[in-house]
């Protein structure tokens, strides 16, 4: 595999070499946003970052183990998630920074969210600080918080009526800017797909959103409830077709969904984009690389997982600080899925 190379990062970054060297090396004087957006292309390219080891007086002894706990459905296999595996990546990274040993594992649940069991790392106590990462564990962690007896962190995570520091995503802020894009575009028939009453709280915050900038231009909203996967998008986007052959256009509440969504479309008979634009959100790996390349509203997955580890430092230094929810940006990444609905397509030829 050929070395990924600093041009590059700062070529998908957007910025000079310069300015990427800079970020990189935690230089003063880079805006913040710039900073997250090298630092995220770095990432997603697999740039080995080259970290000063730290000093022994700047490491934290007692919080020598982090665990790290995904969630995992009763009766379905077990599959690498592209979502959280950049975020798994990010934990390890600051991690390695820190010099603190990480434990991975996933805790099965039942339809409701309830735990069946408790991995080794949990009920042997083999961790001192745990990341819940896409875990929606209403009721459980304050349990499991007074078993461990440690700090906790949730990274695009949920825990109703619990106190834990988090780090989220601009869900809805991201759904918002999604959707008028296609606005802008000049689309006014724009359905939802990869929603519906069981979804957990980060892709409600898309559906608000969806509403939310279609209601502020006074818009019809579209919305074909379905299971948040390629199958559901494919089965959600023919029932809406069907109902509503009008809509020129499909925001997905996630970019596997959107895939689906392209398949339908394309045994509908139409083309993305000059047919139905797609737009998904997360822009995980395989959005760079389908055919046609994903609109998306990019996540900054690895920072997530950085972040997580800097927060669950922060409660051990100080456990009674309030608590404090973390919430990441997103970035409009405009490939070739979406573009002016066709009618419009034809005025800009002069036909």
């Amino acid at each position: 595999m050929a070395t990924v190379t600093l041009r590059q990062v700062a070529e998908l970054a957007d910025v000079s070499i310069g300015t990427a060297s800079q970020a990189l090396n935690n230089h003063p004087g880079v805006a913040p946003e710039t900073r997250v957006r090298v630092m995220d292309a770095a990432s997603s390219l697999g740039y080995r970052l080259r970290h000063p080891t730290p000093q022994p007086e700047e490491r934290t002894a007692a919080l020598s183990v982090i665990g790290m706990l995904t969630k995992h459905d009763a009766g379905l296999p077990v599959a690498v998630n592209s979502f959280y595996f950049h975020i798994q990546a990010g934990i390890e990274q600051a991690c390695r920074e820190q010099q603190i040993s990480l434990m991975y594992a996933n805790v099965e649940v039942d339809t409701s969210n309830r735990p069946l069991s408790w991995p080794a790392m949990v009920n042997n106590r083999q961790i001192n600080g745990l990341i819940l990462a896409g875990t929606f564990l209403d009721g459980a962690v304050d349990g499991l918080q007074q078993q461990l007896g440690v700090p906790i962190v949730l990274v695009d995570s949920y825990a109703a009526g619990s106190a834990f520091d988090s780090i989220v995503t601009d869900n809805v802020g991201g759904a918002t800017a999604a959707v008028q894009h296609l606005l802008a575009l000049g689309h006014r028939h724009i359905g939802l797909v990869g929603a519906n009453p069981a979804s957990p709280p980060s892709i409600r915050e898309r559906r608000e959103g969806y509403v939310r900038a279609l209601g502020a231009v006074g818009a019809t909203a579209y919305i074909e409830e379905s299971a948040l996967s390629q199958e559901g998008g494919y089965l959600a986007t023919l029932a809406l077709l069907r109902r509503a052959p009008e809509v020129t256009a499909i925001f997905a509440c996630n970019d596997l969904t959107a895939l689906g969504v392209c398949d339908a479309a394309y045994e509908s008979g139409r083309q993305v984009p000059q047919d139905l634009s797609v737009v998904g959100f997360d822009d995980i790996d395989t959005a760079r690389n389908h055919r046609p390349p994903l609109t998306t509203m990019h996540v900054h997955k690895s920072w997530m997982g950085v972040l997580s580890v800097r927060k669950l430092l922060e409660r051990h230094h100080d456990p009674h600080a309030p608590t404090t929810t973390t919430t990441l940006s997103t970035r409009l990444m405009v490939r070739k899925s979406s573009c002016p609905p066709r009618e419009l397509l034809v005025v800009g030829r002069g036909t």
